[in-house]
């Protein structure tokens, strides 16, 4: 006696309706394949480089996606046993939540993707760039958190036993929550402030700080830390909320252009104007400079020398310590081997018999003349 492939069945499910599922699965991804690829083809044609990007992203989810609403649609009038229903009903919402989790996060990340590369922070004015690097790279951690926080509720739903333990466990939390609210209060406090921090900008991602004595650079912000890498390449891990809640120095808030200091101590008798027409002239010859300032003053008379102050501009922090250590080093060149008697110099006067006095104390102190 023949045996047809619908009487072959298994949990409900007959040997036909596996086949019909592979084959609706072959041809449904084989179309995934040929549309993504032409979509690829026509981007390369007309460079467009961010939907690349975006199709990139969402090319294996919804692949999934795919694969899940075939199989879905293929069973759904076939009559199951009650464990593979039950079976499926969880797994399908559960997978489900996942696959759209991953699509959100992969669309999120495109997202920043495109927008960093639209914002190049190598050029020498990176103000704006530098505010959208930040914002979109604290945005999109804050976002990862959110997905993660919905798909994995979602998945959870799915669960039958979840709910049940959960609205037990909800009869009871008042106390283990504010006892787990105390002791999480500083991550909470860290997180609430990277939020803020992605729209009040105190600082920026290259921005130049110095903070606790430490010169960096802003190397990376999370929603709870900012790392700074320092001028010698150490790291420096700061909570954010302490960008909130005690002063700093950013160097570049408003723009990346600085001004540099350097200070010169001279003898008071010394040709102030050769020596401001040398500096002048050294800046001026530099490459560094930014040609906006190079002035020298006098800003302080003390006892034995002047203090000249001569303030020079540059591009950025990196740029105006570098011009002002070969600006100081002409300069202090120049004072070495054409203007010596400039350099400081320690002045004694001896009045009327002072001389003989001490002369006279330190033959006694030796013992008398020699003989």
């Amino acid at each position: 006696m023949a045996i047809r492939l619908s009487e072959l069945t298994y949990a409900g499910i007959s040997l036909a309706a596996v086949i019909s599922i592979i084959l609706g699965l072959i041809i449904a991804l084989t179309v995934h394949w040929a549309v993504f690829a032409l979509a690829k083809k026509i981007t390369v044609r007309t460079h467009g480089r961010n939907e690349g990007i975006l199709l990139q992203a969402v090319r294996q989810p919804t692949r999934w996606f795919l694969v899940l609403l075939i199989v879905g649609l293929a069973l759904q009038p076939l009559t199951l046993s009650p464990a593979v229903s039950a079976i499926w009903s969880i797994g399908s919402k559960m997978v489900f939540a996942g696959v759209l989790g991953w699509l959100a996060l992969n669309i999120l990340r495109a997202g920043r993707t495109i927008v960093e590369l639209d914002s190049d922070i190598t050029v020498e004015d990176n103000l704006k760039a530098r505010r959208r690097h930040t914002r979109v790279r604290i945005l999109y951690r804050i976002g990862q958190v959110l997905i993660g926080f919905v798909a994995l509720s979602l998945m959870l739903i799915a669960i039958p036993g979840v709910r049940t333990i959960g609205v037990t466990l909800m009869a009871s939390a008042g106390l283990v929550g504010l006892a787990v609210g105390a002791a999480a209060q500083p991550a909470l406090k860290n997180l609430i402030a990277g939020i803020q921090m992605a729209f009040s900008e105190p600082i920026r991602l290259d921005d130049v700080v110095i903070v606790e004595g430490e010169w960096g650079r802003v190397e990376d912000i999370t929603l709870t830390y900012v790392v700074l890498k320092l001028w010698d390449d150490r790291r420096m891990v700061v909570p954010v909320a302490w960008f909130l809640e005690k002063p700093f120095q950013n160097w570049t808030l408003q723009k990346s252009e600085l001004l540099g200091t350097v200070f010169f101590y001279v003898d008071p008798q010394a040709d102030v104007q050769r020596i401001r027409d040398k500096f002048v002239g050294a800046t001026q010859a530099n490459p560094l400079w930014d040609k906006r300032v190079a002035i020298l003053q006098v800003t302080e008379h003390k006892a034995d020398a002047l203090e000249l102050r001569g303030l020079l501009s540059a591009r950025n922090a990196g740029i105006a310590f570098d011009l002002r250590c070969e600006v100081r080093e002409a300069v202090m060149e120049f004072l070495r081997t054409e203007m010596p008697e400039a350099l400081p110099r320690t002045r004694q006067r001896l009045e009327q018999g002072e001389g003989v006095s001490a002369f006279t104390m330190a033959q006694s102190v030796n013992g008398g003349s020699d003989q």
